[in-house]
């Protein structure tokens, strides 16, 4: 070997093999987001059927608009009068993307829908939705840890429910602290901080945890800064 060609280079750690891998024990890091349709139990099985498909059709669409495609998801989680969507971590889709992008996107699909079926009351949508992110598991029978009791914690708080019934509007939004501290104080976008209210705590596993409400999403003084 010549004196002047560079000898190899010891392998680096980083192309060593880890000690161990991924398994079925280990977490996996996710964002919620989570739906619940309001008054279900009071509608037919007959308009159920009805709405559990717009409400899938709705949340499709409001992502594909927002740049969030089918490869970023994991299997929709089908709740019964609800639905789980789970987005993998990736630079196309940051949590910033879908308060700036999907909420009010998918507030104009559910106001769009509501009035074309305004003359038929069973057949109109009005959804709790929240937002939190964290490490969860899949065991291969679904989805399950902490962070998802709290994010169905916060969904199915009284706080949010009666949110949803004192608005004119067709969607009430909770989010975490989490998320609130992470994105939506910092005013990304045109995500108003000042439309949120800390109003609520939920507790799980002993531990008390904050959510937070947008007033009224959909209103222009909410969703432009």
């Amino acid at each position: 070997m010549s004196l002047l060609a560079t000898p190899p280079m010891p392998e680096s750690p980083a192309d060593e093999p880890l000690h161990g891998h991924p398994n079925a024990n280990w977490p996996i890091y996710r964002t919620f987001i989570a739906l619940d349709m309001e008054g279900s139990t009071l509608r037919t099985n007959p308009a159920k059927r009805v709405l559990r498909d717009r409400m899938y059709l709705l949340l499709e669409e409001g992502l594909r608009r927002s740049g969030v495609g089918a490869h970023h998801l994991d299997r929709l989680t089908d709740r019964g009068d609800g639905v789980l969507a789970l987005i993998r971590p990736a630079d196309a889709v940051p949590k910033t993307l879908l308060l700036d992008s999907f909420i009010p996107t998918l507030v104009d699909l559910l106001t769009d829908y509501n009035h074309g079926v305004a003359d038929q009351p069973p057949l109109c949508l009005r959804l709790r939705v929240v937002i939190h992110a964290g490490d969860i598991h899949d065991d291969g029978k679904g989805f399950f840890g902490e962070e998802l009791d709290v994010a169905f914690r916060l969904l199915d708080s009284p706080h949010v429910k009666r949110a949803l019934a004192l608005s004119a509007g067709s969607l009430a939004l909770a989010i975490s602290d989490e998320i609130f501290r992470a994105i939506v104080r910092h005013g990304y976008g045109t995500i108003n901080a000042g439309a949120y209210r800390h109003g609520f705590c939920v507790r799980v596993s002993d531990r008390q945890r904050q959510g937070w409400i947008l007033n009224d999403p959909g209103s222009p003084s909410v969703l432009a800064r």
